[in-house]
């Protein structure tokens, strides 16, 4: 029997800067484009002030970090999660990014250059272990 953890899914209430219940921070929330069905762990922290679009069904584990800007090298750009991609605890997303549909970043991951869909990937920085079939 499936379980669907979702079924009782609603949009979480955000304040810029303030955890959310789940605790979960987000900066200029303006720029942030969540999907239904997301599930973002606790104390990961999100900068959407060049944009964050976190499609449908993206999962994202506890302690993430996802940047659209970055003071150290001033580098920026809209970071894309899409449809049900996964990403690992303790992850870094970096400014300009964008992860495929069904993708799968392990944990502890630096990503800093696009991710293709139905792959999985990670390291320091992430790179493409293998392609995602239909089994997985």
């Amino acid at each position: 029997m499936e379980i669907d953890r979702f079924s009782n899914w609603k949009y979480p209430d955000i304040e810029d800067g303030k955890p959310t219940k789940y605790n979960w921070v987000v900066q200029n929330i303006d720029g942030l484009d969540l999907g239904f069905k997301t599930d973002i762990g606790a104390f990961s922290y999100i900068n959407a002030k060049y944009g964050v679009v976190i499609e449908d069904e993206v999962q994202i584990g506890s302690h993430c970090s996802i940047y659209s800007t970055s003071s150290i090298d001033n580098s920026y750009g809209k970071v894309v999660l899409k449809h049900n991609c996964r990403i690992g605890s303790h992850s870094t997303i970096l400014p300009g990014v964008s992860i495929g549909e069904n993708s799968i970043i392990g944990a502890h991951s630096l990503v800093n250059k696009d991710i293709p869909d139905n792959v999985v990937a990670f390291g320091i920085p992430a790179k493409v272990l293998r392609k995602l079939n239909n089994d997985k």
